[in-house]
C-alpha cells in the first residue's frame, strides 16, 4: 500500500506541474488528481484493511478542510509578515491572478497525495508498532528527507521541513484523527507561499509568479535563502509551536497511542 501511494503521489505531482502554466488546466487537473487519489485510498483501505475509512469521513469534512486551509494561510502569513518586519521580505508589485489560480490547483493535488501517503499510510502503519511519538518522529524525518531531492535543498532545509511540516501535519492528524485538517493545512501553507506571496516552496528552485511579486533578502537564517521561507528559523519556531499545541490537544483528548510491546 505504501509503494502504491508513493507512485500515485509522484504521478499526481508530475501531472499538475505539467499543466501549471494554464490556470484553468492546473486547477482542473489538480482537483481531479486529488479526487482520484482520495477515491483510490478509500478503495484500497476497504479492500486491504477491511474497515471503514474513518480518517476521511464525510461528516465535517468540508469544515475540517476549510479550517486547515485557513490555518495554513494564517501560519504562513504570520511567518512572512515577521520576515518582512525584520527586513527580509519586500513586495515589488502585483503578480498574476492566473498564477495564483494555477498554484491552487498544483498545491491541491500535491497536498492531497502527500498527506494520503505520509499521514494516511506511513504514519498509521508505523504508529501501530512504534506508537504515536515514534511514528511522528519517523514520518517527520522521512518527509523532511524527501525534500533533499529538490534543486536548492540543504540539510538544514530538510530538518526545517521535518519540524514545520512533518511534525505539524502529523500532530494535526493525531489531534483530530482526520486527514482533512492536515490536507487543508498543507494546501493553505503551500498556496500562500507560492500562489499569494510568490516565494519558493521547499527548495524547488522556483519563485513566483504569484499574486504578488516579491524579493527575499538578508541572512539565510531569517529568509531561508534559496530554499525559501520554509528554511527560516521563524517558520520552524512558529510551526513547531503549532505542532506542540496540537499534541497537547491530542493528549487531552486521549488520542496519543503508546508504543506496542512484543507481547501486545
Amino acid at each position: 500500500m505504501l509503494s502504491l501511494f508513493s507512485g500515485v503521489s509522484t504521478w499526481v505531482g508530475a501531472a499538475v506541474v505539467a499543466v501549471s502554466g494554464s490556470p484553468v488546466g492546473a486547477l482542473a487537473v489538480g482537483i481531479a488528481g486529488g479526487a482520484a487519489a482520495l477515491g483510490l485510498y478509500v478503495a484500497a483501505v476497504r479492500l486491504l484493511e477491511r474497515r471503514q475509512v474513518t480518517e476521511l469521513a464525510r461528516e465535517d469534512a468540508l469544515r475540517n478542510l476549510s479550517k486547515g486551509v485557513c490555518g495554513g494561510l494564517v501560519l504562513f502569513t504570520l511567518t512572512i509578515g515577521l520576515i518582512a518586519v525584520l527586513g527580509g521580505y519586500r513586495i515589488t508589485g502585483w503578480g498574476s491572478g492566473g498564477a495564483a489560480i494555477a498554484a491552487f490547483g498544483v498545491m491541491f493535488g500535491v497536498a492531497v497525495s502527500e498527506e494520503l501517503l505520509f499521514r494516511g499510510v506511513l504514519f498509521r502503519i508505523v504508529e501501530e508498532r512504534a506508537g504515536t511519538w515514534g511514528s511522528l518522529v519517523v514520518s517527520a524525518l522521512l518527509f523532511g528527507g524527501l525534500h533533499l531531492a529538490n534543486p536548492n535543498a540543504t540539510v538544514w532545509g530538510a530538518v526545517a521541513i521535518a519540524v514545520e511540516a512533518g511534525a505539524l501535519l502529523a500532530a494535526a492528524y493525531v489531534a483530530t484523527r482526520t486527514l482533512w485538517l492536515p490536507i487543508g493545512l498543507h494546501l493553505g501553507w503551500n498556496w500562500a507561499e507560492a500562489g499569494l506571496f510568490g516565494t519558493a516552496v521547499s527548495g524547488s528552485g522556483k519563485t513566483g509568479p504569484g499574486l504578488l511579486d516579491s524579493v527575499l533578502s538578508g541572512p539565510t537564517a531569517l529568509t531561508g535563502g534559496a530554499f525559501g521561507p520554509e528554511g527560516s528559523v521563524l517558520a520552524v519556531l512558529i510551526c513547531g509551536l503549532a505542532a506542540a499545541g496540537f499534541m497537547v490537544l491530542a493528549r487531552r483528548r486521549g488520542l496519543v497511542r503508546p508504543r506496542r510491546t512484543a507481547r501486545s
